[in-house]
Formats: structure tokens, sequence, C-alpha cells
């Protein structure tokens, strides 16, 4: 056995209706002999909130050891991870093909899927995981919803944070009356027939953010692909199952995946290229869901099917050549590079993309912004969240950038808190944290 290795990481599937997968003291034998690991290497110390916890816990305890830590004590640790797979792809030496066998990120996974069997995890929070129901009962009254959501009403979100766990201070997404398969089956751009990629045909995955919360998102990538020659359509079945990953519901992500897969079969069977709109589903799509559901060959083939909508464009401009007409973006732009983007081993498309721009001023950022999903906008997180994306927020703040973007929708909002909170006269002037998408179109000229 040689100590770390240099060989590309690989993942098992999850083996989630096996009997031993919620076992407690099979569970229980694996974090620790995988904490153990941790403990000898301590590389991750930096990653998010899982290993500064485990390693108080052994240094505090009284041997110093891991033998001496009540397993009482692990669930701390197993809450700390935002299963943002940075551990996994960029920093663990000890991952598969490796004797060592360590895939932190799943056996956390593993730990909540079991504390959800026991009954655990099941209380009101957990309702902000049902993202169709919820953004489809805010698009009923969306202003009611966003003025309630509003950081600043001092009326509502004391509740909220009472009743749902939600940190009172922290910055929530927006909702829209019309979503954006509403509003892609009322009109469509115009295909440009003179492009270099013309004849190309690709669906777009909506996703829930997108098509609840941030439609501009989407229309911003139609009118891309659009001028680009892309023929698109938009197909929106449900959501990917993130927010349920996240709580170790995997039963129901495979539910959101067949149903999905099943959808875009055909699809993809008359040509069509998936493209998902955020870096999360994006992941879902291509590699969690063939892990959860290995045997099935309609999920597989969507796997090999999915693009991120910055990977994809960045493949026209390297295939075929990207339309005329891209104009410069003056100001230059801070970008944030998502965690869940970067797991995608497929590197740092967006800023590939908005290397295309003409004169383009890019400052990369390449730090977690520390929201993970809604892990950091929960009352008991929120403070860690924005320590843990503070390096983040200060590279943004001291950019000297006119524009702020990032991948992650979510991410950028979390980022914005956190730059309020920095010192500085360079900070970006802006309330607004594009999708890269959203940049590279007003490049093109689209103003939504």
């Amino acid at each position: 056995m040689r100590e770390g290795g240099l060989d590309a990481p690989i993942r098992h599937p999850i083996d989630w209706r096996d009997p031993d997968f919620c076992d407690a003291e099979k569970i229980d034998a694996e974090l620790r002999r995988v904490f153990d690991i941790c403990h000898g290497c301590r590389r991750c110390f930096n990653l998010c909130d899982a290993f500064p916890t485990l390693f108080d816990l052994i240094d505090g305890s009284k041997t110093g050891e891991l033998d001496s830590v009540d397993s009482a004590g692990f669930g701390k640790v197993i809450a700390g991870c935002t299963l943002c797979d940075l551990c996994f792809m960029v920093s663990c030496p000890y991952v598969p093909p490796h004797a060592f066998d360590l895939d932190f990120p799943h056996l956390m996974l593993r730990a909540r899927a079991a504390e959800l069997e026991q009954g655990k995890g099941e209380g009101l929070s957990a309702q902000l995981s049902k993202t169709d129901r919820n953004g489809k009962l805010a698009a009923l009254a969306p202003g009611l919803v966003n003025w309630a959501s509003d950081t600043g009403n001092s009326l509502t979100r004391p509740v909220m944070e009472a009743v749902l766990g939600v940190h009172r201070e922290a910055a929530l997404p927006k909702f829209h009356g019309k979503t954006f398969a509403l509003r892609a089956r009322r009109s469509a751009p115009e295909v440009n027939a003179s492009a270099p990629a013309h004849g190309r045909q690709a669906v777009l995955y909506a996703t829930c953010f997108v098509n609840y919360n941030n439609p501009g998102i989407g229309e911003a990538s139609r009118f891309v692909l659009a001028r680009n020659g892309v023929e698109t359509r938009v197909v929106y079945p449900s959501c990917c199952g993130m927010p349920q990953f996240e709580r170790g519901d995997i039963a129901k992500v495979a539910e959101s995946a067949r149903r999905v897969a099943a959808e875009m079969e055909s699809w993809i069977d008359r040509g069509h290229a998936v493209i998902a709109l955020t870096p999360s589903c994006a992941l879902m799509l291509k590699f969690e869901w063939p892990l959860i559901l290995p045997e099935d060959p309609v999920v597989k083939k969507l796997s090999e099917a999915t693009y991120d909508i910055a990977e994809y464009v960045v493949d026209i401009a390297k295939n075929e050549g990207l339309a005329e007409g891209l104009g410069a973006l003056p100001g230059g732009v801070a970008l944030h590079l998502a965690c869940h983007a970067r797991a995608q081993n497929m590197g740092a498309k967006a800023a590939e993309m908005l290397r295309l721009v003409p004169g383009a001023e890019l400052t990369v950022i390449e730090r977690c912004s520390g929201h993970g999903g809604s892990w950091g906008v929960m009352k008991q997180h929120f403070e860690t969240a924005l320590k843990i994306g503070r390096p983040a927020a200060r590279q943004v703040a001291n950019s000297g950038q006119k524009f702020v973007a990032s991948e992650c929708p979510l991410a950028g909002l979390h980022l914005l808190q956190g730059v309020d909170r920095q010192d500085g006269e360079n900070k970006p002037d802006t309330e607004t944290a594009y999708h890269p998408i959203e940049l590279f179109a007003r490049a093109y000229g689209y103003r939504g």
C-alpha cells in the first residue's frame, strides 16, 4: 500500500437497499474507521464545519484519540457536512481506488439515512425540502410570500425562525408567479439559422430553483442558445431531489430519478442534449443518480447526455464556434465557482465561458461560499456558514469588479451577505449575484 495516490477517484454505488446500510452498529464502526483516518491526516480542516467539529471532539477527549470519544458526539459532525463533495474530489488522498476506500460525504449520507429511518429529521424544517410543493403554493401569491420572507420583515421572520428554524437574517430566494416552464410554453426565442452551431437541439431541465425562483436564468440560457443556433425545449417533470438527498431520503431521490429520466428518454433518443441550469442538479443527473440506481439503463443514458449550461456553451465554442455579436462587460466580474460545479470534474467551465467575452476581466474565486444548500440558512448554522464563506466574501469585496456571479444562485445570495460584512472601498456596488449565463447573455445584448 502506498501513502496517498494519484489515480482518478472512483465512487461505489450507494447500496441503500441493503439492510446493513442503516444498521446502527455497522455505521458506527465505519464512522470510527473513517474518522480515525481523518484524525491522522487533517488535510480537510478548513473545508467545512464537519472536520473542525470532529477534530475538536478528538482533541478535547480524555486520550486525545478517537477511542475516548463517545459516539453520541458524532451527530454534530454528520450535521456539519454539506455534501459539497470537495473533500472527496479535491482534497482526500484516500478515496477509492486507494485501499483505505474513504468516501466521507457518502458516509455522512448513510448516517443521515439511518437517522431518517429512526424518525429523526422529520420536524417542520423538513418541509423546506419539498421544493415543488412550496414553489407551486408560493406561485399563487408570490408578493405575499416574498414580503413574509424578506429579512427586513420583523413580524414574520422571527416566527419563521421559531417554527422552521430559519435564521431571521438569512437571505431567502424570491418566488415568481409565472414559472420558467410556463413562460417557455408561451414564447420561444428565434433560432439563429446562420450560427455555426445551427442544427443542435437541447432540452433545458429547468430545475426547481430556476422554475420557481429565478426564471431569468432559464430565459437567458434560451436566448444564448438560440443566438447560437440551438433549438431548445423546456422540460420539468420534478425536482432532482437534492434537498431530499441532503436529508438522507434516498428512496425519494430514486423516485425523482426514475420520473425525470423517463421524461427525458424520448428527447435523448431524438438527438437532444439535456442541459441542467444549476450545478447541484447537474451533479445529481450526471453522478449521484447513477450511483443510486446503477442498474437503471435510462438513468445511465440521461447521465451521459447531461451538460451543465456553461459546459454546453463552451462545447459549442470549441467545436463549431460561437455566433458573432458578443460585446464587452465593462467593469469586470468576480466569479465564484460553485462546489457542485467543481465536483462534476469538468473543469472551470463558467470561467472558460466568461473568458470568451471580449476583453473579459475576471476574478475567479474557488473558495466555498459556506451556504451548503438549506444548511446555511438554519438558525444553528447561519453564523458558521458566514464564517466559512468569509474568505470567498473577502475576495469578492477586494476584487474591484462591477459584477458578482456564482454558478450556484443560493451561494451567490449568501456571498452578498458575507460581502456586506466586509470593509473596503472597492466592494461591488450591487445587490444582485448573477448566474454566469445571465452575464454571457448580457454580453450578447440581452436585457431580459
